[in-house]
């Protein structure tokens, strides 16, 4: 028998529309199953039941009251945010001990979208202090561990979003993405993770828009529900620095889901180039699954060079660190508690304090060099085809215990592949098209034309109706042993 928690979104809203399934009895399932289960994997940070279920409620009322076609898009949907984003009323940690007990008294103006759209928000999923980091450990939780091997990270920043709908916590989660933290974790859980185009969604109104490196998206099992996520995610604010192109009138992401892509242009690479990181076997594989794949299904594959080597002279990596550096230095830490973060956020910080203003701009204008360099050369390619991470899933505490330099460095050899296109804006996603010979998830990564998620998402669509993966389960799903998370109980504040 299908369970709730089993349906992808899409059909769980269709259900609702139908009235066949609550919302109340949607959200008080998966509240219930992130009581019973979430101290296994550690996916929230923090869990509002009171508040999901009066959501519920007012959700249940809406369809009993109005006609299919007058309710919002995700009436009575469960969808937990990221602890980086406000949500008016619930704390805003951005998982740090500086802001244990922080409670924002707004919502974003991405979080109102949903919310007016009909999401339930259930809670906030963890994330690595400010988002700084490529894993999902903090000092006021413990660790957000992968639904696929406990023993493992989902990697991060958005590990809890990307655990919460791995382990059917959540049927879908709103990310974040300013290196690669919404394809990093989507790789390593086997979801589909979507970072959109460079001010497709707005950060209004207390997120700066900064070199436009980070913005929300979806993390998802299907690419309908990305789909979904994103059209009403979208949205534009005076005064943003970046706008991306919108959809023709009428237009709308999920359309181009069931639209066929047609014979499309294809370029892959699965080299890091003169950075010399070693690519694992098993991602290799998944890469070269994805060429025959695209292959197979009638397009245009061609091996193109590694974008960084080829547009951006060997400088890429040291001036991503210094714009990531600077971008840390952006948290609003009280100076007599800068000693209170973790070892990473103070060495970004005190290097952003080091370094000259003319050094910041003398790296913003190569990194623009480089862009502008490599979106002129992909220009003729539809999407272009590269693994996700540079490795399996690694072990919880794989990256700490060498000192913040050393931790960046293992940073980069995990994730060498996402961030280039976090430079450039372009649309990107990681694919779950392959499993490891031990079980574990592989991404791969395909990323497309300014403006082009609707491309992407058709081409996307069209590799899952090839090789399916929504309905891949992580072993011992509902009953793994594991550590517990809370010693509060569900909605408690969680404890190190």
């Amino acid at each position: 028998m299908t369970r709730i928690h089993d349906l992808p979104a899409h059909r769980l809203l269709a259900m609702v529309r139908r009235r066949e399934l609550s919302p109340t009895e949607i959200t008080e399932h998966f509240l219930d199953r992130i009581e019973r289960y979430d101290r296994h994997y550690g996916a929230y940070i923090t869990v509002t039941p009171e508040k999901a279920l009066e959501q519920a409620r007012h959700a249940r009322k809406r369809v009993m009251r109005d006609t299919p076609e007058n309710l919002p898009p995700l009436l009575g949907l469960p969808l937990p945010i990221k602890d980086l984003d406000a949500v008016a009323g619930v704390r805003l940690t951005h998982g740090s001990t500086l802001f244990r007990d922080a409670v924002a008294s707004a919502d974003s103006d991405m979080v109102a979208r949903l919310r007016k759209a009909g999401a339930v928000l259930p809670g906030k999923t963890n994330t690595p202090e400010f988002g700084s980091a490529c894993y999902t450990e903090n000092a006021i939780a413990p660790p957000t561990r992968n639904p696929w091997n406990t023993d493992l990270s989902p990697g991060g920043s958005s590990g809890g979003a990307a655990a919460a709908v791995a382990a059917r916590l959540a049927p879908a989660a709103q990310g974040s993405d300013g290196g690669g933290s919404i394809r990093i974790p989507a790789g390593a859980c086997g979801l589909f993770g979507l970072k959109p185009t460079r001010g497709r969604i707005s950060g209004a109104p207390t997120k700066p828009d900064l070199v436009g490196l980070s913005t929300a998206g979806p993390l998802t099992r299907d690419v309908r529900d990305a789909a979904l996520l994103l059209d009403v995610m979208t949205l534009s604010r005076p005064g943003d620095y970046f706008t991306a192109p919108p959809l023709p009138p009428g237009e709308t992401f999920v359309d181009h889901v069931d639209r066929e892509p047609g014979r499309l242009r294809v370029g892959y690479y699965a080299t890091t180039g003169s950075v010399g990181i070693p690519v694992h076997p098993d991602v290799l594989a998944a890469h070269e699954e994805a060429v025959r794949l695209l292959e197979e299904l009638g397009h245009d594959v061609e091996e193109i060079p590694n974008p960084v080597d080829a547009h951006f002279g060997g400088a890429f990596m040291e001036d991503f660190q210094v714009v990531w550096a600077a971008m840390a230095s952006a948290a609003p830490v009280d100076p007599s508690r800068e000693g209170e973060q973790s070892l990473l956020n103070r060495w970004l910080r005190e290097r952003a304090a080091a370094t000259p203003v003319p050094d910041y701009i003398a790296a913003c204008v190569r990194l623009q060099q480089g862009v502008r360099s490599l979106v002129a050369a992909t220009e003729p390619f539809d999407a272009v085809l590269s693994p996700t991470l540079a490795m399996p899933p690694v072990p919880i505490g794989h990256f700490t215990g060498g000192g913040p330099q050393e931790e960046f460095a293992r940073m980069n050899e995990f994730t060498p592949f996402t961030s280039v296109y976090n430079v450039s804006g372009q649309p990107s996603a990681s694919v779950p098209l392959h499993w490891s010979p031990d079980g574990l998830p592989i991404g791969v990564m395909l990323t497309g034309r300014m403006g082009g998620e609707g491309l992407l998402l058709s081409l996307s669509a069209q590799l899952e109706r090839a090789r399916p993966w929504a309905d891949r389960v992580p072993p011992g799903l509902d009953d793994r042993p594991g550590p517990p998370v809370s010693k509060g109980g569900r909605g408690a504040p969680v404890d190190p």
